[in-house]
């Protein structure tokens, strides 16, 4: 079974920090080792469901990749979700800035603020407003099946924080997960339920002192759900008629 996992950074971000892909104990590889086969990951920090749009027509790589696989994971929408007190284009941009000292007064000014804004505006803007989430993830799900119609796609719902850089604030969550599965029904594209898999995992900083990304707990559990999914998936493929 080959998989490829379009992500965020909840997919190569470990207890202590960021990982390389290969790393055996992130979930897309515990999923895969599960199956029995291999992951291939294609994720960035903060990236939502328009990144992995952009990563799915954008990427050559990912391109070269879909022809040996056989499940795409759309493992983002998680950062969709959160407070984004500036627009997305403006807090980027940050990067960019020069001199390099005027780049981290800016930086460190944005982080200082982020909490406090988070809370004032409640939790809005979010980084992606639903509606876009769901036409991005189904603009690459159409792709998908488009080009390779034998190919499976699950998603995955947004998952939970305790994070101080947003004082804990996820309003835009609910409002994401509703629309998420409501797409996802009309789309056939079978969802693994995060929260309950990693909420108190989170919550009781199981995971990484961030407040956001997962320890080994909880990229074992969520690995091995989502190889449980994809083999429900399978078995159900596999039993449809052919197109």
């Amino acid at each position: 079974m080959r998989l490829l996992v379009l992500g965020d950074s909840l997919s190569f971000h470990g207890p202590r920090g960021p990982l390389p892909a290969d790393d055996p104990r992130l979930w897309p590889n515990v999923a895969a080792s599960a199956l029995g086969g291999h992951a291939e990951l294609a994720a960035g920090f903060g990236w939502t469901a328009r990144d992995a749009w952009w990563s799915l027509t954008g990427d050559p790589r990912v391109w070269s990749l879909l022809p040996r696989t056989d499940v795409v994971v759309l493992a983002v929408g998680h950062m969709d979700t959160l407070p984004s007190p500036l627009p997305t284009y403006l807090r980027q941009g940050l990067r960019y800035l020069r001199p390099d000292g005027l780049r981290r007064r800016a930086r460190t000014g944005y982080r200082t603020l982020q909490p406090v804004l988070s809370r004032a505006f409640c939790g809005y803007p979010v980084a992606l407003p639903p509606r876009l989430t769901v036409r991005y993830l189904d603009d690459s799900v159409r792709a998908v099946r488009a080009l390779r119609p034998r190919i499976r796609v699950v998603g995955m719902t947004p998952s939970v924080h305790c994070s101080p850089a947003y004082a804990g604030v996820h309003s835009g969550r609910a409002a994401g997960e509703r629309a998420l599965r409501s797409w996802a029904g009309e789309a056939g594209v079978p969802l693994l339920d995060v929260p309950p898999l990693v909420g108190e995992h989170v919550r009781s900083r199981l995971g990484n002192p961030d407040g956001m990304h997962w320890g080994w707990e909880g990229h074992e559990l969520v690995g091995r759900a989502m190889a449980e999914l994809i083999r429900s998936v399978a078995v159900g493929h596999s039993g449809a008629a052919e197109p």
